[in-house]
């Protein structure tokens, strides 16, 4: 065989290169096509429930997305998982391991420590930040922090439907004058966030309050319960999280107090919160922003694409369709729909984090649209606007009947009278202090 010329040596090395050019093209080019949700999770831990549950189903409405529609407009959704074990350290070493990969989405730790840690770089990253049901209650200020997103829920518009809900009970918030209300809660910046508004709606409406701190990670109550049962309130408002909600219910068994007369909050309000506790939970009544139960066509289509092709999150299908999973998929379909916003607006590519923070910013979901999009009834609408990162703040109340959960309320908004200039007048002092120019929303508006 004769050995090949220096000119085809030539050629070869040029084809050879060329080819090693395209291939090295090849990831970027498929890349361009992806849009990244990097996941802070934690599945380990005393709050291993709630993440698994709600990373499950964030995860699992992914996947439907991607199996079903081929992602969005063609944009495949990835993510990956980073265990912070719900601490602030772990969550923040996350951020920045994540952050560097291109085309993240939008962050959602769904952890009060580890957002607070996070607010100031994701205004630098500009990349949007969402805390669903929870963290700062003045970032649903969008004209200040243009990129936090308190969805759905905020501890004080919470804490407002609680309040609303119990005087529903007892026949108008007039009849609130002379109760006692205990608010048992976490020992933690989460558990914390609500005293100042409860002290607030105590003298609006002339009940009297008295707060009670449970230390992190809250398996043992006996002193607070006791302290309780001398009071003789006429309500308990657990502000919970984790262990200590079962460890509650049943403490509060043992010392008489009926289990009917405690509302939980919003991270109070989960099957792995009343399981444990057995009889002790029969009768008590909690918050939610979306319904339980898999009965809902979205749940349905989950079931039988995701599970049924063996891609499904949850290592227990029993809880498909439980509290921490359905939220997880509300906020699966806030994620994708803002991106879906973004891509009318941007273009049907992979997104910049500010594109996607202006879909979150106009992330306008009627009872229409959740119908359509196989979620009427499991949660009710969400107007997000640059004044309002928030929504409506609407909810509903649900009881547990030993063994399922039960609607028992209309959907109850709070009040924005009373909490709009409390907000307002916490986000400028922010603005002030870190020098943030406050956006005029109509200006914004406008140049949309």
């Amino acid at each position: 065989m004769s050995r090949p010329n220096t000119r085809t040596l030539s050629l070869r090395a040029a084809l050879l290169g060329a080819l090693l050019g395209t291939a090295a093209l090849l990831p970027a080019a498929a890349q361009a096509d992806e849009q990244y949700f990097p996941l802070q999770s934690y599945r380990v831990g005393p709050y291993a429930a709630g993440g698994t549950g709600f990373f499950g189903g964030f995860i699992d409405y992914l996947t439907l997305v991607n199996t079903r529609d081929g992602g969005v407009n063609g944009v495949k959704l990835t993510w990956d998982e980073c265990e912070t074990q719900y601490e602030v350290e772990r969550g923040v070493e996350c951020y920045k391991r994540q952050k560097n990969r291109p085309g993240v989405a939008a962050w959602n730790p769904l952890s009060v420590g580890i957002a607070y840690a996070m607010i100031d770089d994701v205004g630098r990253d500009k990349v949007p930040l969402i805390t669903v049901n929870h963290g700062r209650t003045d970032s649903t200020d969008g004209r200040v922090f243009k990129y936090v997103f308190p969805l759905l829920l905020n501890p004080y518009s919470e804490s407002s439907g609680i309040v609303n809900y119990i005087g529903t009970r007892e026949g108008g918030l007039e009849k609130l004058k002379g109760k006692k209300i205990v608010v048992l809660y976490h020992g933690s910046p989460y558990g914390k966030e609500t005293i100042p508004i409860y002290q607030l709606l105590a003298e609006k409406y002339g009940f009297s309050v008295e707060q009670v701190e449970v230390p992190h990670p809250g398996n043992e109550q006996q002193s607070q319960w006791l302290s309780i049962r001398r009071t003789k309130p006429d309500y308990v408002v657990l502000r919970g999280w984790g262990v200590m909600n079962p460890v509650a219910l049943k403490t509060a068994q043992k010392v008489g107090f009926p289990a009917d007369r405690i509302i939980g909050n919003v991270w109070s309000n989960s099957e792995e919160d009343v399981i444990p506790a057995g009889d002790a939970a029969k009768g008590y009544t909690a918050i939610t922003t979306q319904a339980s139960g898999a009965d809902y066509p979205v749940l349905q289509e989950i079931a039988k694409t995701v599970y049924g092709a063996g891609k499904g999150n949850l290592d227990d299908k029993k809880r498909i369709g439980s509290v921490y999973h359905n939220l997880g998929i509300v906020n699966g379909i806030l994620n994708v729909e803002a991106v879906r916003i973004a891509q009318d607006k941007f273009g049907k590519r992979t997104l910049t984090g500010d594109e996607v923070r202006w879909g979150f910013e106009h992330l306008r979901l009627d009872p229409a649209r959740v119908e359509a999009l196989g979620a009427k009834g499991l949660f009710h609408s969400i107007n997000v606007s640059v004044a309002n990162h928030e929504g409506e703040g609407r909810v509903t109340f649900q009881q547990w009947d030993g063994a399922k959960w039960k609607v028992v309320s209309d959907w109850i908004a709070p009040d924005w009278a009373l909490l709009r200039p409390i907000i307002e007048k916490s986000s400028l002092a922010y603005a002030a202090e870190h020098g943030i120019q406050v956006r005029d929303p109509a200006a914004e508006d406008a140049s949309n």
